[in-house]
């Protein structure tokens, strides 16, 4: 019988915390990166290097896979996991975010937003029910409510009305849910964009309606760093401390670090990659630009310490040659790094805060990073 959805709280230093979320297909340890795998693969990445580096959980995207190849077609060919050969937990998004960023042509109304396709310029109606459905037929461990995510800077009344349509649409996806009740689980997203007051009342509804964990959407997308910190403590404690916390689309190290301090267990964000395909190193020095001209006769590896085979065996004169000679395996070496760093990052984190030592372990690697050794 597969085992239940669950969470269990270990350690807390402060607000920082570190616990398991138990799930039909394994165990997520928290603070937890997922590496986002948006039409049902990390881009340039083979799946067992995703796991040799540590990830526990992957991200998948609701709304490129229900375009293509379609939800219906990835449930008849045995779900998602099986589809992508992928034995670990998945979680999705409920397709919210894409239809506001991508979707050329896009109307919102109550029963849910209706859109143009991307890719072949069909209409479509994505319903909060809808959502739910693709997400089931998928087969996600962990499911997204459907939301409606508001770039900011944004007129108060619009970020209102917003946050009032996410929490009707919220309810509506815990009932349909609840239709195909078995061991998955389903999140409720806390909006309200720069507001504290919205914010905190829609957590405070959420939790009445009772989810099995609960994301901070609505951040990430065009406000101050200060912005997004402020937002996230005054939401954190408003959500319980026996569900998951997951802050979604972020982030840099940086953000990680500032934002388990505050509370938070989960993390996607499509940096590790994007930025690896584009030469840049996530590092314990620090950010290295691979393509900068200084390396072309740099015989050393990104790091002789790091766990990642790519980091310690390639020289950074034959990563600067692959970027300049337009070589796939640059972009793929680098992301593999990267991936590597965000997940070591995060295993630090957790050991920091069992120990009760969270504070001193981000002051010593920011104070790394901002120390420079390693030419950039």
């Amino acid at each position: 019988m597969a085992r239940p959805f669950s969470f269990r709280l270990i350690a807390t230093d402060g607000a920082a915390r570190v616990g398991e979320i138990m799930t039909a297909r394994g165990v997520v340890r928290t603070p937890a990166f997922m590496p986002v795998g948006t039409q049902g693969a990390i881009k340039g990445v083979h799946h067992d290097d995703v796991r040799a580096a540590g990830a526990d959980i992957m991200l998948a995207n609701t709304y490129h896979l229900m375009l293509r190849p379609s939800a219906e077609r990835v449930a008849g060919l045995g779900g998602l996991h099986e589809f992508m050969r992928w034995p670990l937990p998945i979680l999705t998004d409920s397709g919210g975010y894409q239809v506001m960023s991508l979707a050329p042509l896009r109307k919102v109304a109550e029963s849910g937003v209706t859109f143009r396709s991307h890719i072949d310029g069909a209409m479509i109606e994505l319903t909060p029910e809808r959502a739910t459905e693709v997400q089931i037929l998928l087969g996600t461990d962990i499911a997204m409510q459907l939301d409606e995510c508001v770039r900011l800077p944004a007129e108060a009344g619009e970020i209102d009305r917003a946050m009032r349509l996410s929490l009707r649409w919220a309810e509506r996806c815990k009932r349909a849910f609840e239709k195909a009740a078995d061991d998955r689980a389903l999140f409720g997203i806390v909006q309200g964009g720069d507001a504290p007051a919205l914010r905190e009342e829609s957590a405070r509804r959420l939790v009445e309606f009772g989810f099995h964990g609960y994301a901070i959407g609505g951040l990430a997308v065009g406000e101050s760093e200060e912005v997004m910190l402020r937002m996230v403590a005054a939401t954190a404690p408003a959500l319980p401390t026996d569900r998951p916390r997951y802050l979604m689309g972020v982030g840099t190290p940086a953000d990680i670090l500032k934002t388990i301090a505050l509370g938070i267990d989960m993390f996607d964000c499509v940096l590790p990659t994007r930025n690896g395909r584009h030469g840049l190193a996530f590092t314990r020095f620090g950010p290295i630009n691979i393509k900068n001209a200084h390396h072309a006769e740099d015989a050393r590896p990104l790091d002789p310490q790091s766990r990642c085979p790519a980091a310690r065996e390639f020289s950074r004169a034959y990563l600067h040659h692959l970027f300049k000679a337009g070589e796939a395996l640059g972009g793929t070496l680098l992301s593999i790094v990267n991936l590597y760093y965000y997940q070591d990052l995060i295993a630090g984190a957790r050991e920091a805060i069992a120990a009760g030592r969270f504070a001193d372990y981000a002051t010593r690697t920011e104070e790394q990073w901002a120390a420079k050794r390693d030419m950039a």
